[in-house]
């Protein structure tokens, strides 16, 4: 499992914008690659974007594919809030977090909503055949995850509820941190000058 803090620190909307983009391209290339995705995301006070967001990656490529996401991401577009703004670079941050301080506790079943589904993944044909991959949700937070790893559906429900307790977990981990500042901390130490990721234009276009 790894974590990456995702932040637009003390930037304007423009950026927690920036952030949503790059948070779904993320999300879509990992699940290209096979590599399953957890997401908590922090508040959205105005309706463009959240300040933060917390990925968790699971499987054997996660690591390599987190290093390609880790430090600074640029977005080079004319403000979309602020159309005669002169300024055309905003940047977001990404850093790889620690394990959970400490393992989260199993969440109570009547908290939980299970759906069984059918998902493409590792299992290939079989899979798509079955309604193997399970999808649990938190009912009092809404947070959510799909397990289609293996081919049996009581090992995906079991993994899902493991996972969903630790999305839980770091849904009030995330909230921590934006309370201390952390958030801040990680986007001051950007390097804005060497982005890791560059995208333009309104279609956010990797550039």
């Amino acid at each position: 499992m790894i974590r990456l803090l995702v932040t637009s620190g003390r930037g304007p909307a423009e950026c927690r914008i920036a952030l949503a983009k790059a948070v779904a391209v993320l999300v879509a290339e990992a699940d290209a690659l096979g590599i399953a995705v957890d997401l908590v995301t922090g508040k959205d006070p105005d309706g463009h974007g959240p300040g933060s967001a917390l990925v968790v990656l699971h499987g054997t490529s996660a690591d390599a594919f987190a290093r390609r996401w880790t430090g600074t991401i640029q977005w080079t577009a004319p403000s979309p809030v602020r159309p005669h703004h002169k300024r055309k670079n905003w940047f977001v941050g990404a850093a790889r977090l620690g394990p959970p301080p400490e393992t989260p506790r199993p969440i109570a079943a009547q908290e939980v909503r299970i759906e069984t589904l059918r998902a493409g993944g590792p299992g290939g044909q079989h899979q798509n055949k079955t309604e193997s991959a399970v999808r649990a949700v938190h009912l009092p937070t809404g947070l959510a995850v799909v397990a289609r790893e293996e081919r049996s559906q009581s090992r995906n429900r079991a993994l899902a509820l493991e996972r969903l307790a630790a999305l839980v977990k770091s849904g009030s981990e995330l909230e921590a941190i934006a309370d201390r500042q952390s958030a801040q901390a990680v986007h001051d130490q950007l390097e804005r000058g060497r982005p890791i990721r560059r995208f333009r234009g309104p279609e956010f276009l990797p550039d």
